[in-house]
């Protein structure tokens, strides 16, 4: 049954005829696929089915969100929770299969929890060169009674070789200024500006300036784990450059591909799950009218609960 929706709730809803339509714009490999293919393209299978189907060396960045170690239902398949060396032998049977498929200076993303954490270090630690571990505030969930209030997530961020693309430039937050210090009267380290007083930061390995998509967004989708648009914003301003390919093996809902696109970089997705498919080609198809990216304005990431008044000039909060 479908759900009962509140009125200004936004979450995106496919009718069946939209789902059959956008569902057919979704690629069907059948055998060795060359690179202008696949590129700009949802891929609707296997993952572990068809890496052996992709060109090899074509990707730049690749972001992956696999399912965690634990108990989760998605649409129409579920996962379940295994030991710690089963998940670990489960990510390695993906990974391994990724590996040919990245140029020697691609950067590498792996989402996780902190079930998971280990398990997909100790993988990556075997095959590329882990550079941080980024430790994002993900709040949302009521807790429990008898454990403490799981709101933070990882990202493990790994390059193939030693040379890699970081523009750390195109990360920068925009951060208010509370107790704002003045030498020889004017700012120091910080600008009074029309906006109020900032001062331009250097990304760190710990974001707390993220909303989880919810009902009241345009980019929310009933997808049980989606990522917000702007933690995938950093990535891709960070580790690649226009007209880069940017992949993502496990594409739900379709993130990493909208934003990549509304970014001006290339993209290719994976996902077996026909409707999640259907999802991401229409967000797709919406970010040909629509490149904003909710807390990323003028070139810089905000704080979160920043005015939209405050980054555009319009009225609001966001």
């Amino acid at each position: 049954m479908e759900k009962e929706r509140a009125p200004r709730n936004r979450t995106l809803v496919l009718s069946d005829e939209e789902c059959l339509a956008y569902g057919r714009r979704c690629l069907d490999i059948g055998g060795e696929a060359a690179l202008d293919s696949i590129l700009d393209r949802t891929i609707n299978a296997d993952t572990l089915k068809v890496l052996a189907l992709l060109p090899r060396a074509f990707v730049d960045l690749m972001v992956v969100d696999p399912p965690y170690n634990l108990d989760k239902d998605f649409n129409a398949s579920s996962f379940r929770k295994m030991s710690h060396g089963g998940y670990r032998d489960y990510v390695e049977s993906w990974f391994s299969g990724l590996l040919p498929l990245l140029k020697a200076d691609a950067s590498i993303y792996v989402c996780c929890d902190w079930r998971s954490s280990s398990a997909v270090f100790q993988v990556l630690d075997e095959h590329v060169t882990v550079r941080n571990r980024i430790s994002w505030q993900r709040e949302k969930g009521r807790g429990a009674s008898s454990n403490w209030k799981n709101c933070v997530e990882d990202i493990w961020f790994a390059t193939v070789g030693k040379e890699y693309c970081f523009n750390v430039e195109a990360v920068m937050m925009k951060r208010r200024v509370l107790a704002p210090y003045r030498e020889g009267g004017v700012p120091k380290d910080w600008v009074d500006g029309a906006d109020g007083r900032y001062r331009m930061t250097y990304p760190s390995n710990f974001w707390d300036d993220l909303s989880i998509p919810y009902w009241s967004m345009p980019e929310n989708t009933d997808h049980p784990t989606q990522k917000p648009e702007k933690l995938l914003a950093k990535l891709v301003l960070a580790s690649s450059r226009v007209g880069s390919v940017v992949f993502d093996p496990f594409l739900g809902s379709g993130t990493t591909s909208v934003v990549a696109k509304k970014l001006g970089r290339k993209y290719v997705g994976i996902e077996i799950d026909p409707l999640y498919c259907a999802w991401a080609e229409k967000r797709l198809a919406d970010a040909d009218l629509r490149k904003d990216i909710q807390g990323y304005a003028d070139g810089v990431f905000w704080e979160r609960n920043t005015s939209s008044q405050q980054k555009s000039g319009r009225k609001g909060t966001c």
